[in-house]
């Protein structure tokens, strides 16, 4: 099957061979060297795209901030920048995973090949019938991301939006980052891996939550995880 990805990135030369690489296992590639034409570009018939940071003019992160108001596309950070902090912004902006150059093709094909299985199980979710999970004030469709609080509809990123679904669905269950981890990204867990979860566990609250620093439906279990609770 053929996937549609769009690369953004300035350098040429990354952008030849990251086109070339892609190509190669048989997906369409489009091009963008800045965020502009970027947003121009990513569209419903778009199945991942794989964004640059550091860029003239719009940088990776605005870009990203950009396409998520209207796109729940993966999205793929490709970034000099190794740096806890750096990696953080970038999955707070709304970012589904980042690899950092200089990077082996193995490693982009098997961050692509993740990327896309999520979101081909994502569409042909969306398009069967619906069920609802609900939770004091919250109603999340089970097949896909569409999640409401009070009656209104509230923008999460896949992530967010399966970590949720997952809290959710074993309410009794108290879920260690590991068990997340493993469950949402589908990866195997490392160290690291703890501090991507407590990012996306603070960014979920600050859209679920009334006070996102007294939480009622993501609470923390000090020491073991996390789990639902209805208020």
């Amino acid at each position: 099957m053929t996937h549609r990805i769009l690369v953004v990135e300035d350098d040429q030369d990354i952008g030849d061979l990251l086109e070339e690489s892609l190509t190669r296992a048989g997906n369409e590639v489009l091009r963008a060297r800045d965020g502009q034409r970027a947003l121009q570009l990513v569209d419903d018939g778009l199945d991942l795209v794989i964004l640059d940071i550091m860029m003239p003019g719009m940088s990776g992160i605005e870009t990203c901030e950009q396409i998520r108001t209207y796109s729940n596309v993966p999205i793929l950070f490709l970034t000099a920048k190794s740096s806890t902090l750096d990696k953080t912004e970038g999955l707070l902006a709304g970012g589904d995973d980042y690899m950092t150059k200089p990077f082996s093709e193995e490693e982009l094909h098997a961050r692509v090949i993740a990327q896309l299985r999520r979101y081909k199980i994502y569409k042909e979710k969306k398009e069967s019938g619906d069920t609802f999970l609900v939770g004091g004030k919250l109603k999340v469709n089970e097949h896909f991301n569409e999640v409401s609080k009070e009656g209104q509809q509230l923008k999460l990123s896949d992530l967010e939006y399966r970590i949720l679904k997952l809290l959710m669905s074993k309410r009794s269950k108290i879920f260690s980052a590991q068990n997340i981890y493993e469950s949402v990204w589908e990866q195997p867990y490392f160290y690291c891996s703890n501090n991507t979860v407590m990012v996306h566990i603070r960014k979920l609250r600050a859209k679920i939550e009334d006070d996102p620093a007294h939480p009622v439906y993501i609470l923390t279990e000090w020491g073991r995880g996390y789990r639902f609770g209805t208020p």
